[in-house]
């Protein structure tokens, strides 16, 4: 086991270096960069970071210098041979050869591309452009990078035994957590935690505290590389990002209107079984429901991803049934900001009527709020996303209007074409 305050007070740059690897990625970002590559190969896109959580000025607290240099080192990665073998030859979702040759090929031969940085106002503006292949893989490892480096300078200031103390404060709380979660009957559990984790070796602490904590009801981790190193499943489907670039794409508002489903067309004709899960809020979960064509119905299941969860589940099981389909046969997968207490809830509540699963992220893996006195190492709220496609600017609704994003006469247009109402507001904390 780690001795991770250790490690932080005799820190050495070389030794830990924020992003390690290639496939310190999630595994959704893998099978969507595939899906990329077969379908839209040649689309320019523009990723940019964006701190929703404005009260943390980060070009304030990360130096720059030292930004830079994680960032080059990032790109000087390639796969491993180890690594490769992992890929092509291991079975995911109990499929062997996830990846094609062609693709794991041009993987292979991968460095990402340069980066724009600067300082404005308090904050970094980060941003990547190029092909949507390339670019896409930077957005996991750029919030690994701003996350960690956040954290370090707060330990930085701080003694060997408070670093000791601190660290078994925080072990403590998970533990107690997963304690919780062994009263959970027939919970289904996996790691979502990369993209806003305290650190990578905390992220790989948790993952092994989760495994032998909670054994089989610990389904997984969507970290390849804690996935590869501990012999765990890798997991994840897909994200929002691609039915932005492909909404970004349309060229009038009919084609606007069907392109979320052209994606999942895309998707139906590479993958079966588990991987065929529908995230249907990215322009408002009802109305991409009730404008769903009926092949969509036989998919496996539903991500929760914003909104109130409760309701979102409720409203994929009266779809089902509207459709005639047996919802005790589907999947329902909670992501968005979960903790063990909303966890429990949710398992309660679905247990019986649907087939549940939980993907718990940034409150399992930088759950560090309250360990010290200024509440300096509280989560927030960072996030990396396409911006641009093609030179036209991406949209995401949500079912919570605080997650939208594009500019203001774009979310009028979406929400006139998605039929978007009324929604609720609720505070977006991690």
């Amino acid at each position: 086991m780690t001795d991770i305050a250790t490690r932080v007070w005799n820190h050495k740059w070389k030794i830990d270096p924020i992003v390690r690897s290639l496939i310190d990625t999630d595994f959704y970002k893998l099978l969507m960069c595939q899906s990329v590559f077969r379908n839209k190969p040649d689309t320019q896109v523009t990723f940019s970071l964006i701190n929703r959580s404005k009260h943390i000025r980060l070009a304030d607290l990360v130096d720059e210098g030292e930004l830079r240099e994680q960032l080059d080192h990032i790109r000087t990665l390639s796969l491993t041979r180890g690594e490769s073998t992992w890929m092509r030859g291991n079975t995911f979702y109990g499929k062997r050869q996830m990846f094609t040759p062609e693709f794991m090929d041009w993987f292979e031969n991968l460095r990402l591309p340069p980066y724009h940085l600067e300082k404005v106002d308090g904050q970094y503006e980060l941003t990547f452009e190029g092909s949507w292949p390339e670019v896409m893989l930077w957005e996991i490892p750029a919030l690994a990078v701003l996350m960690e480096l956040r954290g370090r300078a707060v330990l930085g200031t701080m003694g060997r035994f408070e670093l000791e103390v601190l660290y078994a404060r925080a072990k403590t709380k998970v533990w107690e957590k997963v304690e919780t979660l062994r009263g959970v009957n027939d919970l289904a559990i996996a790691d979502f935690g990369t993209r806003r984790r305290h650190s990578f070796l905390w992220q790989d602490w948790c993952v092994q505290a989760m495994s032998e904590g909670l054994g089989g009801n610990f389904v997984g981790t969507s970290n390849c590389l804690i996935a590869k190193n501990r012999d765990l499943p890798a997991i994840g489907t897909n994200a929002h990002e691609l039915p932005m670039v492909y909404a970004a794409l349309a060229q009038n508002d009919k084609a606007l209107r069907q392109s979320p489903y052209d994606v999942l067309a895309d998707w139906h004709e590479e993958h079966v079984g588990n991987l065929r899960i529908i995230l249907p809020d990215t322009y408002g979960t009802k109305g991409f429901l009730d404008g769903a064509p009926d092949w969509l119905t036989s998919w496996t299941g539903i991500r929760v991803d914003s909104g109130d969860p409760a309701t979102g589940a409720e409203m994929a099981i009266n779809w089902w049934k509207s459709r005639g389909e047996d919802p005790t046969k589907k999947l329902v997968i909670f992501s968005d900001g979960l903790d063990v207490d909303k966890i429990v809830t949710l398992q309660a509540q679905f247990k019986g009527r649907v087939r549940v699963s939980f993907g718990w992220g940034t409150m399992l893996t930088n759950d560090f709020k309250g360990l010290t006195p200024d509440d300096s190492l509280a989560p927030f709220s960072l996030v990396c996303k396409a911006i641009k496609a093609n030179g036209n600017p991406t949209v995401k609704l949500s079912d919570n209007p605080n997650k939208a994003m594009g500019p203001e006469s774009e979310i009028a247009r979406y929400k006139r074409v998605f039929g978007v109402g009324e929604q609720e507001k609720v505070e977006v904390v991690v």
